[in-house]
């Protein structure tokens, strides 16, 4: 079955342009154009990925990706307009696994779904063989991470950085090495998007592990032992 992508923005020429291009690439479309419905459509339509606008009328893109959040790890592309830094970064915070500029090109969104996709279904790895430091178990080939055997609740991007510092324990890996690694080229210039998930996977690190992720300020970051 062919994925179903949820657009959700007040713009009927967004869902135009977009529908055109996406159901062209084989995908399913369906549409909600303001916060509210967006909800309503997450539940009813069952997306594989959403299509999100921060600047939603009645419930703000923001705050419907924090409702989604509390449920589910669906992929979640954000909308944002030219000056809207902090909502960028804040909806990367909530768990969003990309973002994107507006105006933008058709051609370009249509590639960010199609990458967020693998990463998500990880249709493109390779490497299946499970990674182990300490109390923590990543498989890569499921996107699953597991802390004394218990399953943590991580978003692929969380799961894809914890595998990248956790290959080599007690490496430095440079937020710009991180970025390319994991985001992708486009990403070259916004680094703290790397802050923003480390920020993340930290606060759902347990209490009482044998690791921590550490950071060598203004260079990156890198998994030690501390015992």
């Amino acid at each position: 079955m062919p994925y179903k992508i949820l657009i959700c923005d007040d713009q009927p020429i967004i869902h135009e342009t977009l529908g055109v291009y996406l159901r062209e690439e084989g995908f399913d479309v369906c549409s909600a154009y303001d916060g509210s419905e967006a909800l309503l459509k997450f539940e009813s339509e069952l997306p594989d990925m959403i299509i999100l606008d921060i600047m939603m009328p009645k419930v703000t893109g923001i705050e419907v990706c924090r409702e989604i959040r509390h449920k589910s790890d669906v992929p979640i592309i954000m909308l944002t307009a030219k000056g809207e830094e902090i909502d960028r970064v804040l909806g990367l915070e909530l768990g969003a696994d990309d973002y994107i500029v507006k105006p933008f090109s058709a051609r370009e969104l249509v590639a960010r779904v199609k990458a967020v996709l693998r990463r998500y279904h990880h249709e493109s790895k390779d490497d299946n063989s499970v990674i182990r430091v300490a109390e923590m178990e990543i498989d890569p080939s499921n996107y699953e991470v597991k802390i004394n055997g218990t399953l943590l609740r991580v978003t692929p991007k969380e799961v894809e950085i914890l595998e990248l510092l956790a290959s080599q324990p007690g490496k430095l890996f440079e937020r710009e090495k991180i970025l390319e690694r994991v985001w992708g080229y486009y990403y070259y210039s916004d680094t703290r998007v790397v802050d923003t998930q480390i920020k993340r996977i930290r606060q759902k690190l347990p209490e009482g592990i044998s690791f921590t992720i550490t950071t060598v300020y203004g260079l990156g970051y890198k998994l030690e032992l501390i015992r």
